[in-house]
């Protein structure tokens, strides 16, 4: 057997369920067992692989990271030039991503994260690491369209990055407390237009 063909391991299924059951239920409210059944294995499958349920909650924090730094490292918003056309780009594409059902397109580690931060820290760290190693990726691209419109300003490549998965977070929270993504959808328009003004040269004042 092939590895593209290769069926995939209990400890695999058991990661892809626990992204979706956890995006529909969050964290405290789903079972190992509905894990189990969502997955297709046995309990005893489960704990051959996880000690406990928080265990398997880093352990699915790591592996979104991974499936989504994959989808990511590929998309289209790397071929621009201008590195600023790429950061708005990578902007137009998370609003694409709002798509379907709220736990479609919700964020795992953001939803884990909100439930597990003061019961479980090695959770909580998992989720910061997460969510701080995708903010990175914009990093170099925010410096060097600092560096293009010869912006010395107060704040950092970093912090900015970071901002944007504040304003990302926050509308997936927006959302489901709507119902829908048009408020998330909104708020990353907004956001388009924040960083617009920000990379904008100053207006001069005309003398009279």
């Amino acid at each position: 057997m092939t590895e593209a063909t290769a069926k995939p391991s209990a400890k695999l299924k058991l990661l892809d369920a626990a992204m979706s059951v956890i995006r529909i239920k969050g964290f405290s409210a789903t079972s190992v067992d509905e894990l189990c059944a969502a997955a297709g294995v046995t309990k005893g499958a489960f704990f051959h692989h996880f000690k406990s349920k928080d265990e398997l909650g880093v352990a699915a924090a790591d592996h979104w990271s991974e499936t989504t730094s994959a989808m990511f490292a590929k998309a289209p918003y790397h071929d621009h030039a201008d590195p600023f056309e790429r950061v708005l780009a990578y902007v137009a594409l998370r609003k694409d991503l709002l798509a379907g059902s709220l736990p479609e397109f919700t964020c795992v580690v953001g939803t884990m994260v909100q439930e597990t931060y003061e019961t479980s820290p090695a959770i909580r760290d998992a989720c910061d690491r997460s969510i701080s190693a995708h903010a990175e990726t914009l990093e170099a691209d925010i410096e060097a369209a600092m560096r293009d419109r010869h912006l010395r300003p107060e704040w950092t490549a970093k912090s900015l990055a970071l901002h944007t998965q504040v304003v990302l977070q926050g509308a997936f929270i927006l959302a489901k407390a709507k119902g829908g993504a048009e408020i998330a959808a909104e708020s990353v328009d907004h956001l388009s237009r924040y960083l617009t003004l920000l990379f904008s040269p100053p207006k001069v004042e005309r003398q009279s």
